[in-house]
């Protein structure tokens, strides 16, 4: 979501704010899973919550999503619990739990932001759609050697433009974004007992010593060390 690359296991609860381009949440999931999806429109935003001063807290926490909001906890459990219940409410039902919903997140301690900085995306709908061509193809094609200019001709840009776009656009080059991406995913696979050499590869890295010195750049460790620190 936006600069901001991890995995998660069992479930997620996630605040995303407007426009903040990202990846769906079941992307490669190929076990069973259960997806609920709650959405705000920014218009309704600015007309309610910020013209009613009770839900002032609620206007600020959609505020703060553009940082993107992770919950974690008892407020993942129980939020996680009651978005379930909606679906068969009638719409004012919807609504009123809604609120309390947001009430809660809007109190709960039990959150990380996932940026250091807002992410704002002024041309939105058209920048968003590029960068999503863009997560997904590095989502589907980690694993393999990825050329600058395949991913550039997929979203009709040159070489060189195609950089300027994504560095302007995600704070990253393409190749640091690139291998963040694909230290996370060697990550979950040293945690499912791969051998690093096997991650290695597995991964995209064609060269072990490449491997290993990135993901010491990334981690801050090596990746014989974080194996080891693992349960």
């Amino acid at each position: 979501m936006g600069h901001h690359l991890s995995n998660f296991t069992g479930s997620d609860l996630v605040l995303i704010g407007s426009n903040i381009p990202h990846l769906n949440f079941d992307h490669g999931i190929k076990t069973e899973y259960h997806k609920e999806v709650l959405h705000i429109s920014a218009s309704f935003k600015e007309k309610v919550f910020q013209e009613i001063e009770e839900l002032q807290d609620v206007y600020e926490l959609l505020d703060r999503s553009q940082y993107g909001i992770a919950f974690f906890g008892e407020t993942k459990k129980a939020v996680g619990a009651k978005m379930k219940q909606l679906q068969p409410l009638d719409r004012f039902g919807q609504f009123l739990e809604i609120m309390k919903l947001l009430k809660v997140l809007a109190h709960s301690d039990e959150f990380e932001l996932l940026h250091t900085n807002p992410i704002i995306n002024n041309k939105a709908n058209k920048q968003q759609q590029r960068l999503q061509q863009v997560y997904s193809y590095i989502d589907e094609h980690y694993a393999q050697k990825i050329e600058l200019e395949e991913v550039a001709q997929r979203v009709n840009l040159g070489k060189e433009a195609f950089c300027r776009y994504f560095k302007r656009n995600t704070g990253s080059t393409f190749t640091q974004f690139l291998n963040q991406y694909r230290i996370t995913q060697a990550k979950r696979l040293l945690l499912a007992g791969r051998n690093i050499t096997e991650t290695c590869y597995e991964c995209g890295f064609e060269s072990l010593s490449y491997f290993n010195r990135t993901f010491k750049k990334i981690s801050g460790e090596n990746p014989s060390t974080y194996k080891t620190k693992q349960p």
